[in-house]
């Protein structure tokens, strides 16, 4: 028969390893953005006077929108893990849905953004952007290649999060280890939240 102790050294040994995988995943996703970071600031130094032009065709407004959703989707994401971690699965799902519907929103507002420059000939490998001048050429390859990739991300972390309807719904452990699995896909949703809020500014405000 298992000693308590042990039981419970098991659910921490589980619990730690989890979190210390995603900080250890998060990390090398940290390093293939900071790359693009680096890449683009060195683009930028070299053609300082195209990405400011390039930058102000792009909507301030809507990328000033999809900052303030993902901000907030940001708060619902702890807000439900904080109703989970009290008990109060019902809150837990509502806010969770919420946030899964925030990101799915902020996807809409790109997609119509990215329609709009490719109705304008602006496209990766289109006549009109291999005409350019070759700052501006560079800024939109970058635009689409990172905000592309953070707009994977975003698609990534909603299904990390939907997943977690499941456990939610039919949990009936208490305590962090119950929850490790929404605690980590929250610190996920964090990132996401956290690498938009570095390219907003660099492709938005540079104008």
């Amino acid at each position: 028969m298992s000693h308590p102790s042990a039981i419970e050294a098991g659910h921490h040994t589980d619990y730690t390893g989890a979190k210390i995988g995603m900080w250890l995943f998060l990390f090398t996703e940290l390093l293939l953005f900071g790359g693009l970071f680096l890449l683009y600031a060195v683009f930028r130094s070299k053609n300082a006077d195209a990405f400011h032009e390039a930058a102000a065709h792009l909507d301030i407004m809507l990328g000033t929108f999809n900052t303030l959703i993902l901000l907030t989707s940001s708060l619902t994401v702890v807000l439900s893990l904080e109703a989970a971690r009290a008990g109060n699965r019902r809150r837990a799902l509502i806010l969770l849905t919420a946030t899964i519907a925030m990101g799915f929103f902020f996807l809409v507002n790109k997609f119509f953004e990215w329609g709009a420059k490719i109705d304008h000939g602006i496209y990766p490998g289109s006549p009109d952007l291999l005409s350019m001048e070759k700052g501006e050429a560079l800024f939109y390859s970058l635009y689409y290649a990172m905000t592309g990739l953070h707009g994977l991300h975003v698609v990534a972390g909603m299904a990390i999060l939907a997943w977690m309807i499941r456990p939610l719904l039919r949990s009936s452990q208490t305590g962090p280890q119950a929850y490790v699995g929404l605690e980590n896909g929250a610190l996920y949703w964090h990132f996401v939240d956290i690498i938009w809020i570095f390219l907003f500014p660099l492709f938005y405000l540079i104008s």
